[in-house]
């Protein structure tokens, strides 16, 4: 069979390739492809308060701890955690039989001692008598006097000795100093109980505080308002505003905490022991703040879509934050006022690449 000529060959080929070429080309009339729509938000130096929250607790402004002054097997105790108690109730009471006992020996001393100066005054008076009638010497009369002073002192000692007898018997009662709350209990009736052991904890009537453990950093570089919002968490709708009283200066290095005592009335509408909600909040500052949905990430790092205005073209920036709050954050470095950032639509952007943007106002 014979083959076409060469010259033909080349003639199909070049046919078809300029159909190829024609087919691919846009067609006439057509512009540039839809761009990508943008929402973005202008950077903005704008007074910020931030914070945060942390959970306390409601305690007394006075605790102490009441104990025996005492030791001995507890045989009564009258009072449990939650009871209120006015000063000088009694709460519990101790075996008092070996103090009975020293007030008895106490009691004896005493009299025998009162019976020696009686009879020391009566023996001083008959010699003070012949003295003057001169049947006695002086130094019989000087004898007299000194067993005097000594009886009188001995009477004293006695007492001394039976006032000590009965302190010690009035310390076998434990009683309230100051009226308030029982709001800790550590021993039980039949427990042997040590001097100066711990037995009640009494939370003593009057101001309140709202106790918080704050974590350290709260405090770092930064200035807290004087006021915190308290919210009682049980009930919500119980709020009340109120001062800090003491920041402690020492960190608990176990917790890396700092305790923050914030002072409450007399008359807060929040029970002893409650959980509440304090809500610190910084000293304003200007600041950037943008929108959650305008953050990004390069190579690992916080970053943020920046939008040329004359070009229509993004760029993906690295930005510092200085603190991430409910709903938005805080640029510290990165980004100067009046830039343009893309805040919604972000998510499948290119660098360079040419969008059609919305102005939207910054959350």
């Amino acid at each position: 069979m014979k083959q076409p000529p060469m010259k033909q060959i080349l003639s199909v080929l070049l046919i078809a390739s300029a159909g190829f070429l024609t087919a691919c080309s846009p067609k006439e009339g057509e512009g540039e492809p839809d761009l990508r729509q943008v929402r973005v938000v202008t950077v903005e130096n704008s007074q910020v308060v931030s914070g945060g929250a942390v959970t306390g607790e409601i305690r007394a402004r006075i605790e102490t701890d009441l104990s025996f002054r005492v030791g001995g097997k507890i045989i009564d105790r009258q009072v449990d955690v939650g009871d209120h108690v006015r000063a000088g109730q009694v709460l519990a009471r101790i075996d008092a039989e070996e103090q009975q006992a020293d007030l008895a020996v106490a009691e004896a001393n005493l009299e025998a001692a009162v019976a020696q100066r009686i009879q020391a005054e009566l023996a001083f008076a008959r010699q003070q008598k012949l003295f003057e009638t001169q049947v006695t010497p002086r130094s019989a009369l000087d004898q007299a006097q000194e067993a005097l002073s000594t009886a009188q002192g001995s009477e004293r000692s006695a007492q001394a000795q039976l006032g000590s007898a009965k302190e010690a018997l009035s310390y076998t009662e434990l009683k309230a100093d100051q009226d308030g709350l029982i709001t800790a209990r550590n021993a039980e009736v039949g427990q042997v109980a040590q001097a100066a052991s711990p037995i009640f904890t009494l939370a003593q009537d009057g101001p309140r505080d709202a106790i918080f453990e704050v974590v350290e950093t709260l405090f770092l570089g930064r200035e807290i308002q004087p006021e915190v919002k308290i919210t009682l968490l049980t009930d919500p709708d119980r709020q009340v505003m109120a001062k800090v009283r003491e920041i402690s200066p020492t960190i608990d290095s176990s917790t890396g905490t700092v305790k923050v005592k914030v002072g409450l009335g007399v008359d807060v509408p929040m029970p002893l022991g409650a959980a509440v909600q304090g809500n610190f909040l910084y000293e304003p500052q200007a600041a950037m703040v943008l929108p959650w949905s305008a953050i990004s990430s390069k190579d690992g790092k916080p970053a943020v879509w920046v939008v040329d205005p004359a070009s229509s073209k993004v760029a993906l920036r690295i930005i510092e934050v200085e603190d991430y709050e409910t709903g938005h954050f805080i640029v510290k470095q990165g980004l100067k006022p009046g830039e343009s950032v893309v805040a919604e639509g972000g998510k499948f952007l290119r660098p360079d690449e040419k969008v059609a943007f919305e102005k939207v106002a910054a959350q």
